[in-house]
C-alpha cells in the first residue's frame, strides 16, 4: 500500500512532466545584424541576418520589423529565410530600429531591436590589391573606394603567410595605400589579404588572397637521400629516394634534380631529371621523390636539387653490393647472431621506434637512421625514415598505420665518412593476430636415429603478426608419446632447419609443425617418416660374411693343393704393393695350361685395373750340371713341363735402381747365386724357406 510520501511525490511529478515535455514556443533570435553593402558607384539596400537558435524539426517563420526613428509606421517582411534583404525605397536615411519575430504553432518570441544609423553600417568593397617584388623585399599597394563616397580614409588591415601555412601573420593600424614584407624566404611564394574602413561605416571584406613569389636565390643545404630496396632488400629492387627540401631552403621553385650514377667499372653518368617532364624517370609525393630508372650494377649515387640560381651540394649514397644479407648489407654470421634488439610501440597515427645503444659504440658515430616500409609498396612508396642523433635511442613515425599490414622497421648506424652500417630488422604490427596458414614443411634427410626437417618461413603477408618460434611435436609409437620443440626463428629470407635426434632405428613418426605469435598457434602442418634400421648391424653383418666367403675360398685351394701333392706354400694372394711387371715372368708362359684347370678361376683375380702377381714362384736348385731348375706351383705344372720350357729363357732381366746396385755388389758372389735370376732372388722365398713350409 503506497505511503503518504510516495503519494505526494508522485503527485508533484504528475504536474511537472506534463509540462517538461510539453511543445514549446521558439527561442528569442538573436540581435539582428545590419549593413549596407556598397560596389564602386552605389550603395543599394540593406542587408540583415540573424541565429535562429530554434530546432530545426519544428517549422518556424520568421517576420523582419523595422521603423524609422521620424516614423510610427512599421515595415515587415515575412518568410522562412534567417537572412532578409530592405529594398532602398522601404527605408529613409538615418537612424533605424530593426528587429525579428519568430512564430510556430506553440508560440512565438522577439529578439531585442538593433539601434543604428544608416550612415555608420556603410560596407565598403574590398580592396584590389597589387605588387612588386626583388631581392631584399616584397611589396603590395592598393586603392581605397573612400573617396567615392565622399568620406575620409580610415585604417586598414593585412594579413599574410607563405603558401601553405596554416596559420596568418596579421598587421593592423595599417595607413591606406601600401605594405612591405622586409628580407622574405627567396623563391617562396607569400599570400596576402586586405581590408579597410573609411572614417565611418564598416570594415569591408578581406580581399580575395593575392599571391607573390620573392626573388629566388640557389637553393641551400643539401637534400636526405636514401634507398629503399623494399622487403627483401635485393639490390636489383632498390629505388633511391630522397626528401623535398623544405620552402627555406628551395629558396625558389625547384626544377629539377641531377643524379649521378657511379658504376663499378664505368664512367659516372649524370641523369638531369625535370620536375616539368619527368619521362618515367621521375616520381613525386608529397614529401617524397624517387628515381625510377634501372640501378643494376650502379654501386654510388648522388643527388642535387637546382632551381634558375643554382643546385644544392650533392648528397651522396653508397647502394648495396652483391653478396647481401636478408637486410641488404653484407654481414657474417657472428654480426647476424648479435642483432640489435628493437622495440616497437604502434597505434593508428605513431610508430614510436627504441632501442638500446650498440654493444661497441663507435667514436666515429655520427647519426642513426630508422625506416619503416609497408609490405606490398613498390620502391618509393610506403616508406619513411628519419635520422637520430647518436645520444638518442628513439625514433617516433608519425602517420596512418592499417590494422592488417606488416612494416618492417630497420636501424642503421651512419659514421661521420657516411658509411651506412646495418644493425637489425623486426617486422612490426598494428594488431597481431594468428597466422593464416602453416609452414611449409618436409623431413629432408632420414637416418636410424636422427631426422632433419625443413620447412619455409610463413610470407608476411600471411603471418599476421610476429612469429616468436616454431613448434613442432614429434609423436611415435602406440601410446601416441609427444615430444614438444620450440625453435626459434630465423631471419625471413632464409630457409630453417631442424634435427630430431637420438630416435629408435625402424620407427614411424608423425611430426608436426606450426608458427607461434603473440595471439596465439598456427596451422598445423604434418610429416610422417620411418627411420632406418640400425646401419652399425648392417655394415656389421657385410663386414662378417665377406670375411667367411674369404676363409672358405681360401680353404678351398689351400684343399686343392693339398690334393695335387705339391710340397710348396700356397694360398690365394692379394697384392697390397706395387711391384715389377710381372709379365716377363716365365710364370705367365705357363698360364696356358691353368686355362683348362677347372678350379683356376678360384685363384685368378677378376676385373683388376693392373696385374697383380697371385701366385708364389719356388725356385729349387739341384745339384746337376746344367743347374736343373725345379718350378712348383699351384698352377698344376709338372717337373717334366718345366724342363721341355727350360730352354727358354725363364726371366726376361729387369733392371732398375735397386736392382743395378745389387748387381754391381754381387759380381764377387759365387756361381751357385749367380745362376738364380734376378726375379727369382728378389722376388721368390727360397728353398730352404719353402721346405720350412
Amino acid at each position: 500500500m503506497a505511503t503518504l510520501g510516495s503519494r505526494w511525490l508522485l503527485s508533484i511529478l504528475l504536474v511537472i512532466v506534463p509540462k517538461c515535455f510539453a511543445p514549446a514556443p521558439p527561442a528569442s533570435p538573436s540581435l539582428p545584424e545590419c549593413y549596407i553593402p556598397c560596389d564602386e558607384n552605389d550603395c543599394a539596400y540593406i542587408r540583415c541576418k540573424w541565429d535562429s537558435r530554434l530546432d530545426p524539426e519544428i517549422p518556424t517563420h520568421y517576420s523582419l520589423h523595422w521603423k524609422s526613428a521620424d516614423s510610427e509606421k512599421v515595415h515587415e517582411i515575412n518568410g522562412t529565410s534567417t537572412s532578409w534583404t530592405i529594398d532602398r525605397e522601404g527605408y529613409s536615411r538615418g537612424d533605424l530600429r530593426v528587429w525579428v519575430q519568430a512564430k510556430n504553432q506553440h508560440g512565438s518570441a522577439k529578439s531585442q531591436a538593433a539601434l543604428f544609423n544608416t550612415a555608420d553600417i556603410i560596407k565598403l568593397p574590398p580592396p584590389t590589391v597589387s605588387s612588386v617584388s626583388d631581392q631584399d623585399s616584397l611589396e603590395i599597394s592598393w586603392k581605397s573606394t573612400c573617396a567615392k563616397q565622399q568620406l575620409s580614409l580610415g585604417q586598414c588591415e593585412v594579413q599574410y603567410r607563405t603558401e601553405g601555412e596554416q596559420v596568418w601573420r596579421e598587421d593592423n593600424n595599417v595607413p591606406h595605400g601600401s605594405y612591405t614584407v622586409e628580407s622574405p624566404q627567396p623563391g617562396t611564394v607569400y599570400e596576402f589579404q586586405v581590408r579597410c574602413s573609411c572614417d565611418r561605416g564598416l570594415t569591408s571584406d578581406w580581399s580575395e588572397i593575392h599571391r607573390i613569389r620573392s626573388t629566388e636565390t640557389a637553393p641551400d643545404g643539401e637534400l636526405d637521400v636514401w634507398s629503399d630496396c623494399g622487403i627483401s632488400q635485393k639490390s636489383s629492387d632498390c629505388a633511391v629516394t630522397w626528401k623535398k627540401l623544405p620552402i627555406a631552403q628551395a629558396r625558389g621553385l625547384i626544377l629539377g634534380y641531377e643524379v649521378r650514377l657511379s658504376y663499378n667499372n664505368n664512367a659516372p653518368v649524370l641523369v638531369n631529371v625535370s620536375t616539368a617532364e619527368p619521362k618515367g624517370q621521375l616520381a613525386c609525393e608529397e614529401m617524397h621523390c624517387h628515381f625510377a630508372s634501372s640501378l643494376k650494377d650502379v654501386s654510388s649515387v648522388s643527388v642535387s636539387a637546382y632551381n634558375t640560381r643554382g643546385a644544392t651540394k650533392p648528397s651522396s649514397l653508397t647502394l648495396p653490393t652483391p653478396g647481401i644479407n636478408c637486410h641488404g648489407v653484407k654481414s657474417t654470421s657472428s654480426e647476424q647472431k648479435n642483432e640489435q634488439a628493437i622495440d616497437l610501440v604502434m597505434n593508428e597515427e605513431n610508430l614510436t621506434v627504441s632501442w638500446g645503444p650498440p654493444a661497441q659504440l663507435s667514436d666515429n658515430l655520427k647519426e642513426y637512421v630508422v625506416q619503416y616500409k609497408q609490405d606490398g609498396c613498390p620502391p618509393g612508396q610506403g616508406f619513411d625514415w628519419i635520422r637520430v642523433n647518436k645520444s638518442q635511442t628513439t625514433g617516433i613515425f608519425e602517420g596512418r598505420y592499417k590494422n592488417d599490414t606488416v612494416y618492417q622497421v630497420s636501424l642503421f648506424t651512419v659514421s661521420n665518412s657516411r658509411k651506412v652500417h646495418h644493425l637489425s630488422s623486426v617486422f612490426g604490427y598494428l594488431i597481431e593476430g594468428t597466422p593464416s596458414r602453416g609452414p611449409s614443411f618436409e623431413v629432408s634427410s632420414i637416418a636410424d636415429t636422427q631426422v632433419t626437417l625443413s620447412w619455409e618461413s610463413i610470407p608476411l603477408s600471411e603471418q599476421n603478426g610476429v612469429i616468436l618460434y616454431y613448434q613442432i611435436v614429434v609423436e611415435s609409437g602406440a601410446d601416441r608419446q609427444n615430444v614438444v620443440y620450440n625453435v626459434s626463428v630465423s631471419p625471413q629470407c632464409e630457409s630453417q632447419t631442424f634435427k630430431l635426434l637420438q630416435l629408435s632405428p625402424g620407427q614411424e613418426y608423425e611430426a608436426r609443425i606450426r608458427a607461434v605469435t603473440k595471439a596465439g598457434s598456427g596451422e598445423n602442418k604434418t610429416a610422417k617418416f620411418k627411420t632406418k634400421d640400425h646401419e652399425h648391424f648392417a655394415h656389421t653383418t657385410a663386414v662378417v660374411l665377406g670375411i667367411i666367403l674369404l676363409v672358405v675360398i681360401c680353404g678351398l685351394c689351400i684343399l686343392y693343393s693339398a690334393c695335387r701333392g705339391e710340397k710348396t706354400a700356397w694360398c690365394l694372394g692379394v697384392s697390397l704393393t706395387k711391384v715389377p711387371d710381372a709379365r716377363n715372368s716365365h710364370i705367365f708362359r705357363h698360364m696356358k695350361h691353368q686355362i683348362n684347370d677347372s678350379f683356376a678361376w678360384i685363384c685368378i683375380p677378376v676385373n683388376e685395373p693392373h696385374p697383380k702377381i697371385s701366385l708364389l714362384e719356388v725356385v729349387e736348385k739341384t745339384s746337376g750340371p746344367e743347374g736343373l731348375t725345379r718350378i712348383a706351383g699351384g698352377d698344376g705344372c709338372s717337373q717334366a713341363d718345366c724342363q721341355d720350357d727350360r730352354r727358354e729363357q725363364c726371366y726376361s732381366k729387369m733392371v732398375d735402381s735397386d736392382e743395378e746396385r745389387d748387381r754391381e755388389g754381387s759380381r764377387s758372389s759365387s756361381e751357385e747365386e749367380q745362376s738364380v735370376s734376378g726375379y727369382e732372388k728378389h722376388f721368390m722365398p727360397t728353398a730352404l724357406e719353402v721346405m720350412d713350409v
